[in-house]
């Protein structure tokens, strides 16, 4: 008889982000699943904290710089402790992982790529990620951009593709929208370039003007940098400061998302947004730009325009605006289209074949 599965998950941060809300919401699954879950946080701890269910094992590193001796001894002190064979590693901490397994040979490693900028891969660095992937057991990517360019360019050729699942939190009720009710557009998205939030506020000024009564609501980080200062800017410019709203980050998404009426994502890069499915999740109508997997996601159960094209984004919008019986039925066919192929349960199934081939 098989022993039952072990895993630790690390990934660098706790911040609300893509990859890492993956992390946690893998890591808090499995056990439901029979499978003995951790997770070990390398930098950074963070909002996300709080989601981590009481079944799970955790360990903070607090690593500083590249190699930390401190904290690579204490993950292989925890992993030793716990007697855990298999890591799932995410993203960028594949070198802590590779790192344990060279003090713990038996230990074996499958990497999840979360990659976000799929339109730009040709320029993504890989010297020291094909060199690590000698030792990975499995990769796991995202979409298929990312599965072909795992193929080309690492040495570990056990490639799978698995997208990404989504869980809401039925609990939280904290973050209450400004504006009217039945005429806001959302939009998750963390505040970083690829998000290209420039490109939103532009087809939403279109919006404002006609339709004046419609707000915009964004939820993600807003950190003090170029990028949230050119955003202050361009709603400066553009007289939009009564019409859109900011909430930072927020635990309570499925709330916020049920008080949405439309919801928008205009990036110039992606891999498979986790709030494109959240959206999906709650029956929320969808408007997305053509990157990544995003267009694969929606189907024909929303509306898929170009990237960089504030007008079709903008006359997007306004489709559902004017027809609520066409966001109704988009809404209600994206949901169950998210359901079928986005759930949790065929998630787990597909990862724990991933893990048993380990």
């Amino acid at each position: 008889m098989s022993k039952p599965l072990n895993v630790i998950h690390i990934i660098d941060s706790l911040a609300v982000g893509g990859a890492e809300m993956m992390a946690v919401n893998i890591t808090n699954g499995l056990p439901k699943y029979g499978v003995a879950s951790h997770i070990c946080v390398t930098r950074a701890e963070g909002l996300l904290k709080e989601k981590i269910s009481k079944e799970v094992g955790y360990v903070f590193l607090n690593k500083q710089g590249i190699i930390d001796v401190k904290a690579l001894l204490k993950l292989k002190n925890y992993i030793k402790k716990h007697k855990i064979k298999l890591i799932h590693a995410h993203s960028s901490s594949f070198f802590i992982a590779v790192l344990i397994k060279l003090l713990t040979p038996k230990a074996k490693i499958v990497w999840h790529d979360h990659y976000g900028k799929a339109e730009q891969i040709k320029v993504r660095k890989s010297i020291v990620l094909k060199i690590a992937s000698l030792f990975f057991c499995q990769i796991i990517s995202v979409n298929q951009i990312l599965v072909n360019w795992a193929k080309e360019k690492l040495i570990c050729k056990k490639i799978k593709f698995l997208a990404n699942f989504a869980t809401i939190n039925k609990t939280v009720h904290k973050t209450h929208l400004n504006g009217v009710e039945g005429k806001r557009i959302a939009c998750v998205a963390a505040f970083r370039s690829q998000k290209d939030h420039f490109n939103l506020l532009q087809a939403f000024t279109f919006i404002k003007n006609k339709y004046p009564e419609w707000t915009l609501h964004l939820i993600g980080e807003k950190h003090n940098n170029i990028y949230s200062k050119q955003i202050d800017a361009v709603i400066e410019d553009k007289g939009l400061e009564n019409n859109v709203y900011f909430y930072g980050s927020c635990l309570d998404i499925k709330y916020i998302l049920n008080q949405s009426t439309i919801g928008v994502l205009s990036s110039n890069s992606e891999g498979l947004p986790v709030s494109l499915l959240e959206y999906g999740l709650v029956g929320l109508p969808v408007v997305v730009t053509n990157v990544g997997d995003c267009k694969k996601v929606v189907n024909n159960y929303g509306l898929v325009v170009e990237k960089e094209d504030a007008l079709a984004l903008a006359k997007a919008l306004e489709k559902y605006i004017l027809d609520e019986n066409l966001r109704r039925s988009k809404a209600t066919q994206f949901q169950k289209h998210i359901f079928e192929n986005y759930s949790e349960k065929a998630y787990f199934s597909k990862l724990i074949n991933i893990y048993q081939e380990c």
